[in-house]
């Protein structure tokens, strides 16, 4: 079991934040050894046009890991949350298969607590991590049109902006009726040619957005060693209270160890709660890092509503166009004091299901085509004619919504799995509503003959945050402003666990450029660390 070998740092996930602090640190010549407890998913495996792709998407590539039950996955006891946590353990994480919907954080989403008297303010600013959303977005590529009022000026964007579709052009038409913003949003799809890569058509099935295909083949290329399908079980400390490394159990099931002067977890804000609430010791009875208490606490998700339109024009998309999410409208993202909530919401524009099945099904949206003596009209009327609006809302943290580890329920290694509470709270509630109402307003406006909607998906736990919040009070924090935990000086988390708030947009690119941010510090200010 013993293993002489010792990393520079051992980085534990190689998803989102994974590959892009794997890359930076590579780079610098640092030696990076990553465990990953899945695998490399071949990059054609699921293209947008395979007949049988929707079947696999309700299957063996479901998001949700507890309908999934691949090897590399391990359980979720999800019975007591109305929202699913969704993931994908791959290299690459769940970035394999997502919307590649790529928005910012505001500069208000870092100061909620001086700007609206909520939650927490982060430690840092908008300004602190804009170099490092400028160089993410330089690496993957991203699509995108400058000028949107919505927020400071950016960078140029590195590609072109996506096509808006048919249905965009719908949309626009209902928003300025309205006096609404919208714009085209970022996308992590590349328009044109792109660092060796052919223009993205992959979307939600397959995107080339993934750290498998853009950071990490960079970072191995650098001397990154990726280890694949290893299960990390504890997180080992020495005597003097630091991280030594970790123990694994590898693709045999043997028990083995990679120890390393620091430790960075990217496991997302479910995994890193349960890996830090397991790893307990004489030092840290109650877990790793969790001297506030705070680990697997404040779990925030993004609760969604939607509101789909019915029109008599086609809405499909063009030949060869990706998927996902290329328009939104933030006319209520910030808080209105004429709203009976705080904070908001934002829109983000969905085309049409161009797959029968996906029809179907609903699409990304899940409102199914009801089964009963009118399922076909409704799916004719359905096919390539409506228009969807996800209504995405900010969660704002609440103590009681956590991870902790399921006394009974376990993975395949005997390693006790997360189990999650959470409500929705009745501020999202009332969001909820409101973005419900005004989904409507606006479809009406673009004239959809009639409106469905439905006030809450329950497939919607895809950005799992704050459950190793960050901040400058150790008592009311887990981590650092660099994601340095508090306790234990050589220990990092890099996910969305480290979220103060999480906006009401998502939140790939913010965890990327905090993971690029805290790859730098280590680099500089906290090298002494590996020494």
């Amino acid at each position: 079991m013993p293993n002489n070998d010792v990393a520079d740092v051992l980085l534990i996930g190689a998803g989102a934040s994974g590959g892009a602090f794997a890359w930076s640190l590579a780079e610098a010549g640092i030696k990076v050894v990553c465990l990953e407890q899945g695998g490399w998913v071949p990059s054609n495996l699921f293209p947008v046009g395979e007949p049988d792709a929707q079947l696999h998407l309700q299957t063996d590539f479901h998001p949700d890991p507890s309908i999934r039950r691949l090897p590399a996955d391990y359980p979720v006891n999800d019975k007591e949350t109305p929202i699913a946590p969704l993931m994908y353990n791959a290299v690459g994480g769940s970035l394999i298969h997502w919307g590649s919907h790529f928005p910012r954080f505001h500069p208000s989403d870092f100061r909620v607590k001086t700007l609206d008297g909520v939650a927490d303010d982060w430690p840092l600013t908008y300004e602190e991590l804009e170099p490092f959303y400028d160089l993410n977005d330089r690496m993957i590529g991203v699509s995108g049109l400058k000028g949107d009022p919505a927020y400071p000026e950016k960078s140029d964007r590195p590609c072109p902006p996506l096509s808006i579709r048919p249905s965009g052009h719908t949309m626009a038409r209902g928003f300025e009726e309205l006096g609404w913003h919208w714009w085209a949003s970022d996308t992590a799809i590349s328009s044109v040619p792109y660092d060796s890569r052919p223009p993205d058509t992959g979307g939600f099935l397959r995107s080339m957005a993934s750290t498998d295909l853009n950071y990490w083949p960079k970072a191995i290329a650098s001397g990154a060693e990726l280890k694949t399908h290893c299960r990390v079980r504890e997180i080992l400390v020495g005597a003097d209270g630091k991280a030594t490394g970790a123990l694994y159990y590898d693709n045999h099931g043997q028990l083995k160890e990679q120890r390393a002067k620091a430790v960075v977890m990217a496991c997302n804000g479910v995994g890193t709660a349960r890996l830090l609430l397991n790893s307990t010791s004489s030092q840290f009875p109650e877990g790793l890092a969790n001297s506030s208490g705070l680990v697997g606490k404040n779990l925030m998700h993004h609760p969604c509503g939607v509101v789909v339109g019915v029109f008599d024009e086609w809405m499909g998309a063009e030949p060869g166009n990706p998927r996902g999410s290329t328009m939104l409208s933030q006319e209520f993202y910030e808080t209105n004091p004429n709203n009976d909530f705080v904070r908001g919401y934002d829109l983000q524009v969905m085309g049409a299901a161009e797959a029968p099945l996906a029809t179907a099904l609903g699409g990304l949206l899940g409102l199914r085509v009801p089964w009963g003596a009118n399922h076909h009209q409704e799916f004719k009327e359905r096919f390539g004619r409506v228009v969807g609006l996800t209504i995405m809302t900010e969660d704002l943290p609440e103590e009681h919504n956590q991870v902790t580890l399921d006394p009974e329920l376990t993975d395949s290694h005997g390693i006790p799995a997360p189990k999650i509470n959470y409500t929705v709270s009745n501020n999202t509630d009332k969001m909820l509503d409101h973005g419900v109402e005004r989904g409507t307003e606006a479809l009406e406006a673009a004239g959809a003959k009639r409106v469905l909607s439905s006030r809450l998906r329950r497939n919607a736990g895809w950005h799992l945050l704050g459950t190793a919040r960050m901040g400058d009070d150790p008592s009311k924090s887990v981590v650092d402003r660099w994601g340095r935990s508090h306790d234990v000086s050589n220990l990092f988390i890099i996910d969305g666990s480290i979220f103060v708030t999480g906006a009401c947009i998502n939140p790939t690119t913010t965890i990327q450029a905090l993971a690029l941010r805290t790859a730098d510090y280590i680099k500089g200010e906290g090298r002494s660390i590996l020494e």
